[in-house]
């Protein structure tokens, strides 16, 4: 059986890279086909997730509450789950994310027995809302973000329900490019149900469904082999999120166990009228990954870790809010904060074993207007990398996508063969990292100038707390928004700001260093 368990485990992990990979090379966004925002899961019939690839761990972290939660849902409204269906949904507080983060589910069915899911988040650059690619600080409810869809069917019979498809395509600047994402999505599960199919007609349905409970069970053991190793006990973090004057308070207490891992945010500030509230599955996501890293052994991501993290995340808080309060921005920078938080915490019991703070932000940029030679409506959205934070032994890593996401950028060829601007510099921001016996990483510089008129939205973080350092290491460097007008006046913009450049305004991105670890002298 242990042959077949080996089998089993590791066909379930490249069936949903597998996915991944016929996902991005059919999607239409730079975005996804460039940058992979996307990820790729299997779970069993009970929604416990099984199998998944080394995608996005936000989106992966948040999936099988998104699931359970969707067939809640269904289950609540008479809505059966039957052959040839996939189900459609962004609604942050089913599904777990932000309303850019289209899920799509797809039963799969064995001899007329559900015997598992597959399904894939991937990041639709506009769903509608009050600016181009849908996330802005100026948002103070759900609405004004997007499009939310509740779980609804988008196949039946095998077929495209085309009044689902329509509504998409009806709230979108690029209901071509959107319509294109959304077929990709669909063929990747297509592929990860046949390719599961495969795998129970090689191995027989009975063996399957023992291997995923051997797998299951061998993760939770390793968990607690590990978590064998770590001092016991409780410890605190706090850091921050910046929002226009103040900041929001982020608290977490971690207790560590032979058993397992205890999370509770008490502590932390209530909900905002801005979109940096964290969705629970975004929290979820950000917790699982922060403990997950700890771990020597290489542990999969699956149900098996899951039976060992409990979370409390007070209803009504920027952790945890009640609709409809906006959640764009949670996804995306609450939680990186969520992250420094656990990071500050298990830095007390584990000094050689966790970085020092890294960039703290996805760096998200959102654009948009009028092609002037198409005459016809664009948006782009991408997220900048940072500096990565030392840790002991290694300096931090320079200009990288750190912890929550796990993307690559956009080469500039193909935004400047997409969109009207033009780049004039992509370059690492030396000295930026903190300083230390081990240096922090160094942040990005990115600018360009505007070849039309063009609406843009910044998201970004670590304009005013400062990555910190570790073990006497400095802090890095602070993140910086410019426009540099036409005229040469240099507008300095906030951290989550919206602006307009005019034909000529260049606008100048500096994503902030990692801190440094240990002392230099």
């Amino acid at each position: 059986m242990s042959i077949a368990v080996e089998i089993v485990r590791h066909s379930l992990l490249y069936i949903s890279e597998e996915m991944g990979v016929a996902l991005r090379k059919s999607a239409f966004s730079p975005n996804i086909r460039e940058r992979a925002d996307h990820s790729c899961a299997i779970l069993d019939a009970e929604g416990r997730l099984i199998g998944q690839a080394e995608h996005i761990p936000v989106h992966i972290g948040s999936l099988p509450l998104g699931l359970k939660n969707t067939l809640k849902y269904l289950e609540e409204r008479g809505v059966e789950v039957s052959p040839g269906d996939m189900f459609v949904l962004n609604d942050p507080y089913i599904a777990g994310t932000h309303l850019n983060d289209v899920t799509t589910i797809r039963p799969i069915f064995y001899n007329n027995r559900l015997v598992a899911y597959v399904a894939n988040k991937a990041h639709q650059v506009d769903v509608g809302g009050m600016d181009p690619s849908s996330i802005t600080i100026r948002a103070e409810t759900l609405w004004q973000e997007g499009l939310v869809i509740p779980p609804v069917k988008l196949m039946e019979g095998d077929k495209l329900v085309d009044d689902v498809v329509e509504i998409i395509k009806s709230n979108t600047r690029m209901p071509e490019i959107t319509l294109g994402d959304l077929r990709a999505q669909v063929a990747a599960n297509l592929m990860g149900e046949k390719k599961v199919l495969e795998l129970i007609d090689k191995v027989s349905l009975k063996v399957f469904n023992e291997a995923v409970e051997q797998i299951l069970e061998r993760t939770t053991l390793l968990v607690k082999s590990e978590l064998a190793k770590i001092p016991h006990g409780t410890w605190h973090g706090e850091d921050y999120l910046e929002l226009e004057d103040r900041d929001l308070t982020i608290k977490a207490k971690l207790s560590i166990s032979g058993e397992g891992f205890e999370v509770s945010f008490d502590g932390t500030d209530r909900q905002v009228d801005k979109p940096l509230n964290a969705v629970l599955g975004v929290t979820t996501a950000a917790t699982t990954y922060s403990l997950k890293t700890i771990l020597t052994t290489e542990i999969q991501l699956n149900d098996g870790f899951l039976r060992t993290l409990s979370i409390h995340a007070p209803s009504g808080t920027i952790v945890n809010p009640v609709k409809p309060a906006p959640v764009a921005a949670g996804n995306l920078e609450t939680s990186q904060r969520i992250v420094d938080v656990l990071f500050k915490a298990l830095a007390q019991v584990m000094p050689d074993k966790v970085p020092a703070a890294s960039n703290g932000s996805m760096n998200n940029l959102m654009m948009g207007g009028i092609h002037p030679e198409t005459g016809k409506a664009w948006a782009f959205y991408e997220t900048i990398g940072g500096g990565g934070g030392a840790r002991k032994g290694l300096d931090g890593v320079d200009g990288i996508h750190c912890h929550m996401t796990n993307t690559l950028n956009t080469p500039i060829e193909v935004i400047e063969h997409y969109y009207p601007v033009l780049f004039k510099s992509y370059r690492l921001r030396d000295g930026s990292g903190g300083v230390g016996r081990w240096r922090g990483g160094m942040g990005i510089e990115r600018s360009f100038t505007a070849l039309a008129r063009i609406n843009v939205a910044v998201m970004g973080e670590r304009s005013r707390n400062r990555p910190w350092g570790l073990q006497g290491g400095g802090d890095g460097a602070p993140s910086e928004y410019l426009i540099i007008k036409h005229s040469g006046e240099i507008v300095r913009l906030k951290s989550k700001d919206v602006a307009v450049l005019e034909k000529g305004d260049t606008l100048v991105i500096r994503t902030a260093g990692g801190g440094g670890y240990g002392s230099s002298e």
